[in-house]
C-alpha cells in the first residue's frame, strides 16, 4: 500500500478558511520590521498566509487581522504595496 503524504495547509487570514500552503500567499514581517510579500515561502520572520485575491487581502486589512497575525501596524504605503504585489501573478 502506498504511503500517503499529508498536504501541508493553512488559514488565510481574510477568509479564515483552511488551504493547501502552495496556493496561499505568506506575508512577512522580516527582523528588519519590513513587511513583504514573500513568494518562496521561507523567508525569516514572523508570517501570515492569505489567498492571491484582493478581496480577502481587503478583510484582512479591514478586520485588523494582518496586524495582529504579524505583531505590527500597517501604514497605507505598506497596504498599497501588499495590494500591488497581490495582484502580481
Amino acid at each position: 500500500m502506498p504511503k500517503v503524504r499529508k498536504i501541508p495547509e493553512r488559514m488565510c487570514i481574510g477568509c479564515q478558511e483552511m488551504k493547501p500552503k502552495k496556493t496561499l500567499i505568506r506575508v512577512v514581517r522580516t527582523p528588519e520590521d519590513a513587511i513583504e510579500i514573500d513568494r518562496t515561502g521561507k523567508r525569516s520572520g514572523r508570517g501570515a498566509y492569505i489567498c492571491p485575491s484582493r478581496e480577502c487581502l481587503d478583510k484582512a486589512l479591514k478586520g485588523k487581522r494582518l496586524e495582529k497575525a504579524l505583531k505590527h501596524s500597517i501604514t497605507q504605503d505598506i497596504k498599497e504595496s501588499l495590494l500591488e504585489g497581490v495582484d502580481r501573478p
